[in-house]
């Protein structure tokens, strides 16, 4: 099996000029992979699933295009319950999810790809902000348990106490509340309600899943279509990917004592005091975020978005190509390009030492 490396150096503008070449490089560092400019290869691979991963996927396959122009990569960003769906069924060779597989999506992997398992690993990690069109406020504070309220719908006018409690001194309307949520299966639900599970206790009554669990209200497909919802309104909340928000109001979460507003840099501080997931294979980085964190400066509401595959594959090119691919991704060139489009955290060199064992093993067989 060759290991495919990448030369290390500082590239800011690989994203916006692809062409960039690598031979400037001074030296080769063997724990930043990439697709090296010495071996070239062809062909395509296709993924599919997070709608949060579309900015930064763009920033992935145009910086890869630079150093491996014979290699196209395909990505439909369907949402991660059909990337999954489409992955385990054999329809592409990886998936992207802002969710890791269940126990019953783990048995649907031995099946699709042998005994040797799958690979998770959390390559995209971002904040996922509360946001709202409320015509004249410019800044709100949120606490869980008032979230839970408002997105459970029982909290329905924004002028509420439990609002207000929040946010003193400011002249909150008396306009009705339309809570927006994903019509889709996703993972960004599925964060966004593992957290209101975890932060606000009993007060939010729902089992984590990625289906919104809560009837009514206003659903829309992917990030962007709750982003455009919320837009459209007056009086609308919803949540979604950072990178998406544009111009909308960003509400700051209750963190212990402080309210912290949705940040790279805070959701990157909650992954590294949360804990690996156990019980899964060796090349599954599955982790548990801890939600209900009391610590300064650290965002709970983050979405740690994993792309899935094979430790395994039938055909060798693809398995090379995988590795060639990832290996871009993992590394901090990669990394700098999706945090340039989408505003992602880079991640930590821990989590990037854990992926490139997986991808080493990455084979045919």
């Amino acid at each position: 099996m060759r290991s495919v490396r990448v030369r290390s150096c500082s590239l800011p503008l690989l994203v916006l000029a692809a062409s960039v070449p690598l031979t400037g490089c001074a030296a080769v560092n063997e724990r930043n992979l990439a697709p090296g400019a010495g071996e070239q290869y062809s062909g395509s691979l296709v993924g599919a699933g997070s709608s949060a991963q579309q900015a930064a996927m763009q920033g992935w396959t145009a910086g890869f295009a630079g150093v491996q122009p014979e290699v196209s990569v395909d990505y439909d960003p369907i949402g991660s319950g059909g990337g999954r769906e489409q992955f385990l069924a054999g329809g592409t060779d990886f998936a992207g999810s802002d969710a890791y597989l269940d126990d019953e999506e783990l048995g649907k992997a031995e099946q699709r790809c042998g005994s040797d398992g799958v690979f998770e690993l959390p390559n995209y990690i971002a904040p996922i902000a509360v946001v709202y069109n409320v015509a004249g406020i410019d800044e709100l504070d949120l606490s869980p348990t008032t979230m839970a309220g408002i997105f459970d719908q029982r909290i329905t006018r924004w002028d509420d106490p439990a609002i207000v409690e929040d946010n003193p001194g400011v002249q909150l309307p008396d306009l009705g509340i339309t809570p927006v949520n994903r019509s889709d299966e996703s993972g960004t639900t599925e964060n966004f309600v593992d957290y209101l599970h975890q932060a606000a206790g009993e007060v939010w009554p729902h089992e984590v899943d990625g289906s919104w669990p809560v009837p009514g209200g206003e659903a829309a497909q992917g990030n962007s279509g709750v982003v455009g919802a919320v837009r459209a309104g007056n009086g609308t909340i919803g949540y979604a990917d950072l990178s998406q928000v544009g111009d909308l109001g960003v509400a700051r979460i209750r963190v212990g004592d402080e309210y912290v507003a949705p940040s790279a840099e805070a959701a990157a501080a909650v992954v590294e005091n949360s804990q690996p997931l156990e019980g899964r294979g060796p090349h599954d980085y599955a982790i548990e975020v801890n939600r209900d964190t009391a610590g300064s400066g650290e965002y709970p509401i983050v979405l740690i978005s994993y792309h899935i595959g094979c430790v395994t594959y039938d055909d060798p090119n693809t398995a090379e190509l995988v590795r060639a691919f990832l290996g871009y991704v993992v590394s901090e060139e990669g990394q700098e390009a999706a945090a340039l489009v989408a505003g992602s955290a880079p991640i930590s060199d821990r989590l990037r030492d854990q992926a490139l064992t997986a991808i080493d093993a990455v084979a045919a067989g």
